[in-house]
């Protein structure tokens, strides 16, 4: 099983970039499926990006679908999230998880990181 670590989060303006990465210790991590999920404060977490196993297949939510772009690095047992054209509304903590198969379900998941707080200022 693998243990997650995020960072790169941070304070940005509206219209900026950030780039989240997501270190794997442990074995196999090109094994696992890999996503990002947000909490936004009061919300639900949601499903915000997912990644195949050798990164062949991503998968976006509507809302990040043109401005983010998972990646990975198997070499490196590192997920990335690009983020441009930051929104305010993209205010949240995000976090990495890891399964067998790519999916936008939460409950598909069964390992998390810490989370990373990203704050996106108008």
């Amino acid at each position: 099983q693998v243990q997650l670590v995020e960072s790169g989060g941070g304070l940005v303006q509206a219209g900026g970039s950030l780039r989240l990465s997501c270190a794997a210790s442990g074995r196999f991590f090109s094994a696992y499926a890999m996503a990002w999920f947000r909490q936004a404060p009061g919300k639900e977490r949601e499903f915000v990006a997912a990644i195949s196993k050798i990164a062949g297949s991503t998968f976006y939510a509507d809302s990040v679908k043109g401005r983010f772009t998972a990646s990975r690095d198997n070499a490196k047992n590192t997920l990335y999230l690009q983020m441009n054209s930051l929104k305010p509304e993209d205010t949240a903590v995000y976090y990495c998880a890891a399964s067998f198969s790519p999916s936008i379900r939460e409950s598909d998941y069964n390992t998390w990181g810490q989370g990373t707080q990203v704050t996106v200022s108008s």
